[in-house]
């Protein structure tokens, strides 16, 4: 019998190691990729008033923003959804709002909201963040970070030094001349947008 007590023991002792180990790997592995579950669910089309899209959207960027000051996205994961949608169903519903109708802050709230969810929807509304930029109702600024964040969705290189990966600079196609193509952007030398992520620039 203690024999067997012993093995019995033996036995708990290496599953709750096991155990310990999974729990360990499941932690990392979600904390390694929690900007993937941040989101709550698809963002669907939902019932927006178009008479009120500038409160709407005057709303969104507020939230957006504190969420983001916050560094909480998990904490604020259903906030973040729901502003998301708000934006999508503003564009759908609405149209995409100009300079004509909204004020620079509430088209930063559609930039924010789209830049903010998820690869897909990226995808879909780029080519209206394109015209947006075109017209002059956002800016190149915008589109540069709206497009690297969408070649770094499909694992290509980005183009103008925007994002960063695990601390580090995400790669970045043609780094020789990365200066001139946010120049064009009107972005600041990437030497020092890197110095506020303690990065050192190194073109080779």
């Amino acid at each position: 019998m203690e024999y067997e007590t012993k093995i019995e023991m033996k036995i708990k002792k290496i599953l709750f190691s096991i155990l310990t180990a999974l729990v360990l790997m499941i932690s990392i592995f979600l904390y390694m990729n929690k900007d993937k579950f941040v989101y709550v669910g698809s963002v669907d089309i939902i019932e927006v008033d178009c008479s009120k899209k500038r409160q709407i959207l005057s709303e969104v960027l507020e939230s957006d923003q504190r969420i983001r000051k916050s560094n909480e996205l998990i904490k604020y994961a259903k906030e973040d959804h729901r502003n998301q949608e708000l934006v999508i169903s503003i564009i759908e519903k609405c149209g995409m709002p100009t300079l004509k109708e909204v004020s620079q802050k509430q088209m930063d709230a559609i930039w924010l909201g789209l830049q903010h969810s998820t690869e897909e929807i990226r995808k879909k509304y780029f080519p209206q963040i394109e015209k947006a930029v075109k017209n002059g109702d956002l800016s190149k600024q915008q589109y540069a970070l709206m497009k690297d964040r969408m070649l770094m969705d499909e694992g290509k290189p980005q183009i103008y030094g925007s994002q960063i990966e695990n601390g580090k600079l995400y790669k970045l196609e043609n780094p020789e001349t990365v200066n001139e193509r946010r120049k064009e952007m009107g972005l600041e030398p990437i030497e020092d947008y890197l110095k506020y992520f303690n990065i050192q620039f190194n073109p080779n």
